[in-house]
């Protein structure tokens, strides 16, 4: 049974892969170029961001709460992290490599 903490890097874990699902579906709208659709699944994946977001500052609270247990640095913990960081670099990327495409193809460059 997971206790709170593995609840809380899990749900990390969770709304960040989300979130860099979403990212890549907008960027494989761009082939059929259904730039709106792509947008829209922009702001999803940065919605699941925030609630990764969420997630990691509670942590961190947690970790700085001197009555509160600290939450152990596992391999989870780590893998959390990095599962979150690589989803914002990635829908950040492709965010801008969409707006790239979509100028190229209004011609406005």
């Amino acid at each position: 049974m997971m206790n709170e903490a593995e609840k809380q890097i899990m749900g990390l874990i969770s709304s960040a892969g989300e979130s860099r699902a979403k990212a890549f579906e907008a960027l494989q709208k761009v082939r059929t170029q259904e730039y709106e659709v792509a947008h829209e699944l922009l702001k999803e994946a940065q919605s699941l961001d925030v609630e990764a977001h969420n997630i990691q500052t509670t942590i961190i609270q947690q970790e700085l709460d001197p009555e509160q247990d600290k939450t152990e640095i596992s391999l989870l913990m780590v893998h959390a992290q990095d599962h979150y960081m690589t989803a914002q670099l990635s829908r950040d990327l492709i965010e801008e490599m969409i707006n790239i495409f979509e100028a190229r193809d209004r011609k406005e460059f």
